[in-house]
Formats: C-alpha cells, structure tokens, sequence
C-alpha cells in the first residue's frame, strides 16, 4: 500500500469517527443513541471519539514518524470492540431499532467499524516498525 493511500486510510478513520458520531448522534440530539450505552456513547463518550477522529487526521501526513501513537490507536480500537461485544452479548438490537432506526444502524455497525479500523492501524503499525528495522 502506498503512503498516500495510508495517508487518506488515515482521513477516513478520522471522518469516519466524525461525520459518524454528528450524523447518527444528530449533533447530539439523539437521545436514543446516548442513553442506549450512556458510559461510552454518551455526550463525553462522543466527544472522546470526535478527538479520536482529529487525532487520526492530524498524523495522517507524519505517521510514520509517530509508530508508538498508532498502536495506542490499535489499543483504543481493541477496546472500543471488546465494549461493544460485550454490550451486543446483553442487549437487543432490535429493540433499538424499534426506538430510532439511526440508533440501531449505529449500533449495528460502530463494532464492525472499529474493527476494521483496528485492523488497518495494526498493519501500519506494523509496516512501519518493519521499514524502521525495530
């Protein structure tokens, strides 16, 4: 993969994140989507993963030069998974859905997302170890 198409992996995770939690929080106004997991995706919650997706734009371009602050991002995206199993083992999706269809696409997909991006900032985090020889 070449550094640009890292780079703009990058801006994704971060608009991602972002454009995410504004449109399916509806500019925080979605009491459905903050009261449903109000420890993690509650208006701090929200917030947090925000700064997650400023954080991840802001390196798209040095990323190399900062390995160690991916794998905290590979961290943070492991742990976001393990909430969210954890979370879809004990609750009903369904019931979500029948109270905002938002909310429920929401919680249907932020696992699969988190993993995915998890995924990809291992590898880079990884590529970028191997090309260092550390």
């Amino acid at each position: 993969m070449k550094p640009t198409t890292i780079s703009k992996g990058f801006l994704f995770a971060g608009l991602s994140n972002i454009l995410g939690v504004l449109l399916f929080s509806k500019l925080f106004t979605n009491t459905v989507l903050l009261e449903t997991q109000p420890d993690v995706m509650g208006y701090f919650g929200l917030i947090s993963i925000i700064l997650w997706g400023l954080a991840y734009i802001a390196v798209r371009k040095s990323y190399q030069a900062v390995p160690w602050l991916i794998a905290v991002f590979v961290l943070e995206k492991c742990i976001y998974v393990l909430v969210y199993l954890q979370w879809l083992t004990s609750h009903s999706l369904a019931a979500v859905y029948k109270q905002d269809m938002l909310a429920g696409v929401f919680y249907s997909i932020y696992g699969a997302n988190d993993f995915l991006f998890g995924v990809f900032f291992a590898w880079v985090f990884w590529k970028v170890l191997k090309n260092k020889g550390a």
